[in-house]
């Protein structure tokens, strides 16, 4: 528990709670880390940065959650893929942050932050946000591929993980996920799988902080879709 310190004389005295004092630091490192130029992703994360990461998303300013996430989307528009989205290992500490903030939850320390993330904070993760026919017949999420590519003539690079999550109603935009392993709600006895997401981890230790990558996304050996990644442009 926080301590809590008087300062004063008499009847005035002022209370100092730990926490608030602690806070207000996560906020100041939040204003001046997130409002510098992007230089590349963080491929790891030291308290500065973590406490920046943290003040984004506990933000109550709906402003600053959409410009943060804004440069980690990319368009992609080549049914049934809707859009990629980057997840660096600072933008996994603001969508723990945010999630939490959300759902009114009191706010975490950084080593809980940290355990709440897990090995994630070693990753990229590329996700990509599927939306299928309403008649669609698939049993599961499409055994969809995604791979990076890089250089010329191009390198491939695989992912260290893939996992895939189903969705049986429609998507909710801008609520952050905590957790991409399981469903986002349980189906009923007749619903069909609407869309769902395809989570790829890249070693954020074999990529280039400021490299331009092209995501890949192929069902055997047919391309369906591909967009550039900059990851120059993302925290």
């Amino acid at each position: 528990m926080a301590s809590l310190q008087y300062r004063g004389s008499g009847d005035a005295r002022v209370r100092y709670d730990a926490d608030v004092a602690h806070a207000s630091v996560r906020v100041l490192c939040g204003v001046i880390l997130a409002g510098s130029a992007a230089a590349g992703f963080e491929r790891s994360l030291d308290l500065p940065l973590i406490n920046a990461a943290t003040a984004i998303g506990e933000s109550r300013i709906e402003s600053v959650h959409t410009q943060f996430h804004q440069p980690y989307r990319i368009p992609v528009d080549s049914p049934p893929i809707d859009h990629i989205d980057i997840v660096t290992p600072f933008r996994q500490i603001v969508r723990v942050a945010e999630e939490r903030s959300l759902a009114g939850a009191r706010p975490l320390g950084t080593q809980a932050l940290l355990d709440a993330v897990g090995d994630r904070l070693r990753l990229v993760e590329i996700a990509v946000e599927l939306t299928f026919h309403p008649l669609n017949a698939y049993a599961g999420v499409p055994l969809f591929e995604v791979e990076l590519s890089s250089g010329t003539p191009p390198t491939r690079i695989l992912p260290a993980q893939t996992s895939r999550v189903p969705r049986f109603g429609a998507r909710v935009e801008g609520a952050p996920r905590l957790t991409e392993s399981v469903p986002l709600n349980v189906p009923g006895p007749s619903e069909p799988m609407l869309g769902g997401t395809i989570i790829a981890g890249f070693d954020a230790l074999g990529l280039d902080p400021t490299g331009v990558y092209e995501v890949v996304v192929k069902e055997g050996e047919q391309e369906l879709a591909r967009a550039q990644m900059n990851l120059g442009n993302v925290r």
